[in-house]
This record gives C-alpha cells, sequence and structure tokens, in this order.
C-alpha cells in the first residue's frame, strides 16, 4: 500500500507540473503566435476538454486494459503531447495536442483517486492530501523552471522536462508490484472492491447507485467543483497575464506568481488532512471558501508587486485543501457511492476548468484586468453558498441519525 501512495504520488507531482505549464509560458506562447488571451484561453479550454474526456473514457479503458494498463496508456499519451508542444508546431495543431495532452492528465488523476478513495477507509483525508501536496509541488515546481527558460529564451523546453518525467513514471508503473491489490489493478473486469473510474455495476450493486436526496447532493458537489476546479486553474494560467497587465511586471517575473501560489498551496495540503479530521470535513471547506471570497475580493485594491503577493500566497494557503477535502466530503456524505462520486466529481471540475478559464480569456481581452478579477470571486461567492448548503445537509443527516440512534436505545431499554 505504501508503494501504491508513493508512485500515485509522483503521478500526481507529474500532472501537477502538466497542468500549469500552459499558463506560465502562456503570455510568450502567444506572442510567438502572434495571438490574443482569448484564443490562449481557448486553448486552455481545448485541453481540459481533453482532460474531462480522460475522465469518462477511463472505465471504458481500464475494463479493456486494466486499471495498470489504463495508466500506461494515458502516461504514454501526455508524453507523446508534450514531446509534441516541444516542437511549436502550427497554431492550429495545437489543439488536437492539447486534448491528448488533457486527456492523459486527466485519465491519471481520476483512477488514481478513485483508487485512494476506495482503498483506503481510515484517514482517507490524510492519504489525499499526500497526493494533493505532491501535484502542487508539481505545479510550484513548473512555473520556476518556465521562468528560468523563459529568461533565456528557452522556454519551449518546459515541455521536455514534463516529458522526462512522464517517461520515469511509465517506467515505474510498468515494472512495480503492489502486493494485495496488483491483481485488482492488472484485472480487464471491473473489481467490486477496488475504486477507480469504474461506474459499472459489480455483484449486486446498481450501475449508478443514486437514489432520492442522492441526486440533489451529488449535483451541488458537481457545480461545486465545476466552479472550485475552474477558478483554481484560471489563477493558475492567468495570474501572470493579470499581474502583467495590472502590475506591469515583466513575463520573467510574473511567472513567478504561479510558483509562489503553488508553494502556498503545497504547504497548506501538509497540513490539510490532519485539520479536516480533527474540526469536520464540512467546517474545513465552508472556511476556506469564505476565506477565499475575502482574499479575491481583496485582490483588485492591490497596487504594488508584495500586496498581490501576500494575496496569491494567502490565496494558496487557503485553497490548498478545497479539492481533497471536498471530494472526500462528498464520498463520506454519499456513502456506499466511492466506486463513482469521485470520478464523476474529477469530470465536473474538468468542465469548469475548461470552461471557467475560456470565460477569464474573454475578459482579459474586453474587460478591465480589476473586472476580470471581480469575476473571480463571483465564482467563489457561488463557491461559498454551494459549501453551506452542503454543510447544513450534513448537519442534518447527523441529526437524524442521532434521533433514529436515540429511538432504537429508548425502544431497548422498554
Amino acid at each position: 500500500m505504501k508503494r501504491l501512495i508513493w508512485i500515485g504520488c509522483l503521478s500526481y507531482f507529474l500532472i501537477g507540473l502538466a497542468h500549469v505549464v500552459l499558463g506560465s509560458v502562456l503570455p510568450v506562447l502567444l506572442e510567438h503566435y502572434g495571438r490574443e488571451y482569448s484564443q490562449g484561453g481557448t486553448l486552455i479550454f481545448t485541453q481540459f476538454a481533453g482532460f474531462l474526456a480522460g475522465v469518462l473514457v477511463s472505465p471504458l479503458l481500464n475494463r479493456r486494459f486494466g486499471k495498470r494498463g489504463g495508466l500506461l496508456i494515458a502516461i504514454s499519451l501526455l508524453c507523446a503531447a508534450e514531446l509534441a508542444y516541444l516542437l511549436l508546431p502550427p497554431w492550429g495543431w495545437l489543439y488536437p495536442i492539447a486534448v491528448c495532452a488533457g486527456f492523459g492528465f486527466g485519465m491519471i488523476e481520476a483512477v488514481i483517486g478513485t483508487i485512494i478513495i476506495a482503498a483506503i477507509k481510515e484517514k482517507t483525508a490524510v492519504a489525499m492530501s499526500r497526493l494533493e501536496v505532491l501535484f502542487g509541488v508539481g505545479a510550484m515546481v513548473m512555473p520556476l523552471i518556465a521562468s528560468g527558460f523563459i529568461s533565456q529564451g528557452w522556454w519551449r523546453f518546459s515541455f521536455l522536462v514534463i516529458s522526462l518525467f512522464a517517461l520515469a513514471t511509465l517506467l515505474l508503473w510498468a515494472k512495480s508490484s503492489f502486493g494485495e491489490i496488483d491483481a485488482e489493478l492488472r484485472a480487464k473486469k471491473p473489481a467490486a472492491n477496488v475504486g477507480g473510474s469504474d461506474t459499472s455495476k459489480a455483484a449486486g450493486q446498481k450501475r449508478f447507485p443514486y437514489q432520492g436526496k442522492s441526486w440533489g447532493i451529488l449535483a451541488l458537489f458537481m457545480v461545486f467543483f465545476f466552479l472550485y476546479v475552474g477558478t483554481e486553474m484560471s489563477l493558475a494560467n492567468f495570474m501572470p497575464a493579470i499581474l502583467i497587465e495590472k502590475i506591469g511586471m515583466k513575463e520573467a517575473g510574473a511567472a513567478l506568481s504561479v510558483t509562489c501560489f503553488w508553494i502556498a498551496m503545497s504547504v497548506g495540503r501538509i497540513f490539510a488532512g490532519t485539520v479536516a479530521e480533527r474540526i469536520h470535513y464540512r467546517v474545513y471547506v465552508l472556511y476556506s471558501c469564505a476565506a477565499t471570497l475575502v482574499l479575491l475580493a481583496v485582490f483588485p485594491f492591490t497596487a504594488a508587486v508584495w500586496s498581490a503577493f501576500a494575496v496569491i500566497l494567502l490565496l494558496g494557503l487557503f485553497m490548498s485543501g478545497i479539492f481533497s477535502i471536498a471530494l472526500v466530503f462528498a464520498s463520506k456524505l454519499l456513502a456506499g457511492t466511492e466506486e463513482s462520486t469521485p470520478s464523476i466529481l474529477i469530470a465536473s471540475g474538468g468542465v469548469g476548468g475548461a470552461v471557467l478559464p475560456l470565460i477569464i480569456g474573454w475578459c482579459m481581452d474586453h474587460l478591465e484586468v480589476n473586472q476580470t478579477s471581480w469575476m473571480l470571486a463571483l465564482f467563489t461567492l457561488f463557491m461559498v453558498a454551494l459549501s453551506f448548503a452542503a454543510y447544513v445537509l450534513q448537519r442534518r443527516q447527523l441529526q437524524a441519525a442521532e434521533r433514529r440512534q436515540e429511538i432504537a436505545q429508548e425502544a431497548c431499554s422498554n
């Protein structure tokens, strides 16, 4: 199990690199091709459309090739796509390349995340936080690497770094053994007790196990993940461009803002799981969303580099655990759906990661930069409302369970 978590962490490090590389080099990439920010937003939209396809298609590939085989296909595709980026083909070719890259890291994230949530029953939030820490480290390191390459005029080699890490990850998944769950990962039919993105039925299990109020709870979290991932990816991809337009920073220096954001993300994720286990998932998610809203509302008023970077660091800290803790929160709230809920929510996040950066790219071209920042705050306001609704739902659920327990105890005593 430790080996699985370790290689899972390395895989999350890889997708952390892949998630932010376009945003890290976006200003110079658009300058190279002579394109506008809205077209950059379209490219990011295309990549996250591929991400969504990877999440949704992963069950089919898992059933055909097994989870390990599916992961090998996804990592290989990501490696090839990043090498294609490196060649700087004509602009029109970047769209299918972006689909392939997004498909690769989308499938990796869905399969590994659901395996961990289904396989680890105790302190699930801590295990997911470990994966998310490595995701954050990857997303932190990539802009730093890109900044160095940009300053030397070698920015295209940022894509080569991801290809090399993908190759190393591919070899580890191909050669490693995982003990008792190794057979489950190799199996070409979905297993009943180990996750993945499989929504197909096991023995006696319904294909889509949501009934009654579960549909409403699932829909609530789908919208929440749509907004959260879209906001996070908009920040990660457009933060350098926002600082260039807002404060007049140079491209290499602005790229470091994403590194600062992910440094704070990584530090916060080290403690997120432990804190969430102590104060409860619903409290953690609600307070984190509220703090994020306050910071995004303050950001338009920053006028100096130090104040902008201070807000960015705090954003990273308070947003650090929202994704992983909300994923575990939803899976626990929808008990018995651990096999399907993570994949559905990750897919919803993929849609948000595609659509919201497209909107932000349009805003960068047609609105003032501070108005774009207010759009991000508006997205977060909806997240606060949804997290409060989930908070109330679980509190009522717990109160109902306590009443049933009291009634049962009274019946036994009588």
